[in-house]
């Protein structure tokens, strides 16, 4: 990596970070735009045209974002809270939509597919995870009105569920399963800070898998699955087990925060939100199998070589850590 990557990379770290860690506003937005000139130098390079593209994208986007949030800020602290009740809501959900664009939650994620789509796996896995957690942390802070996030969440599901089916950039599919995840963490800001970590943690470790699993055999469409399969069964086993996990399917590891979410809801009486969200994710489910269809035949030519070399300790210890899901959820289920 370039001496510069690295001090953006640290500078982007520290920018979430002071977002994250600030009591006022103020403080919050420098660390927000911290952040978002920092990520710019590592998604732009002078080789790829469409990673310059997707990087003034993002940054046009972000920008706009922000300057709605420090508008909607600098107007809700002017106005007087009982004077101007009306306004002061007003103000505040225009301050969550802005947040919400920067986390690329729907209806507002018309950048994201188009962004990540001239990235490579590296950054993608950047904007998949660690971008995530600033605006999320923010939203929690909030008193956000929960008719407000009960709608973004359903049309996260609804629109990441129809997006995704036509699709044969694997990149975008990605995208779309992470507005579909999006909504689930939503669902988890509902309840606690550590339902929501739990879920960020092992959401993030799958991302990471499959992005490793990606960039290793530079795939980026759907019909190259098919040389990654036939390459051998280590590779092949790995990537359904993290995209089964992905899909929430008991009795993987990623099973476990949708359990949970679905745990609280249920007590909650929240039956019909609960119900979106297991069929919501079932139709991202069969999305995921339409990925794995060539893992699943059985007739595959193998080579006596291999054609992509893959760390294969690197994919035991994916395939350890998806197998723990059947331990960790049956200690669970037994705690509760």
């Amino acid at each position: 990596m370039k001496i510069y990557k690295i001090i953006f990379f640290n500078s982007m770290i520290m920018g979430t970070m002071i977002a994250v860690s600030s009591y006022s506003w103020m403080s919050m937005w420098m660390g927000l735009e911290i952040n978002l000139l920092s990520v710019i130098p590592l998604f732009s390079s002078k080789k790829d045209m469409l990673s310059s593209e997707s990087s003034m994208k993002y940054f046009i986007t972000q920008a706009m974002a922000s300057m709605v949030l420090l508008t909607s800020t600098i107007m809700m602290l002017n106005m007087n809270e009982f004077i101007f009740p009306l306004m002061n809501k007003s103000f505040s959900i225009m301050i969550n939509t802005a947040l919400m664009t920067k986390l690329g939650a729907a209806p507002f994620h018309f950048w994201f597919p188009e962004v990540i789509e001239g990235l490579n796996w590296n950054n993608s896995l950047i904007l998949l995870t660690w971008q995530k957690i600033a605006p999320m942390m923010l939203i929690m802070n909030m008193n956000v009105n929960k008719t407000f996030i009960l709608s973004i969440i359903i049309m996260c599901l609804v629109i990441s569920t129809v997006s995704g089916f036509n699709q044969v950039s694997l990149r975008k599919i990605m995208a779309f399963s992470s507005i579909n995840h999006i909504a689930w963490m939503l669902s988890t800001m509902m309840m606690s800070y550590s339902a929501w970590t739990i879920y960020f943690i092992i959401y993030s470790m799958l991302t990471t898998m499959i992005s490793y699993i990606f960039n290793t055999t530079k795939s980026f469409y759907l019909n190259q699955l098919n040389n990654i399969m036939n390459d051998s069964k280590l590779t092949k086993l790995s990537l359904l087990l993290n995209f089964l996990s992905l899909g929430g399917l008991p009795p993987f590891l990623g099973f476990l925060p949708k359990w949970i979410v679905i745990n609280w809801l249920t007590n909650n009486s929240m039956m019909m939100m609960t119900g979106i969200l297991i069929v919501t994710t079932l139709i991202m489910l069969f999305i995921y199998m339409r990925l794995m269809m060539a893992s699943l035949m059985l007739s595959v030519n193998e080579p006596k070589l291999p054609i992509i070399k893959v760390n294969n300790k690197v994919l035991m210890t994916m395939n350890m850590i998806m197998m723990m899901g059947l331990i960790v959820c049956t200690y669970t289920m037994n705690m509760m």
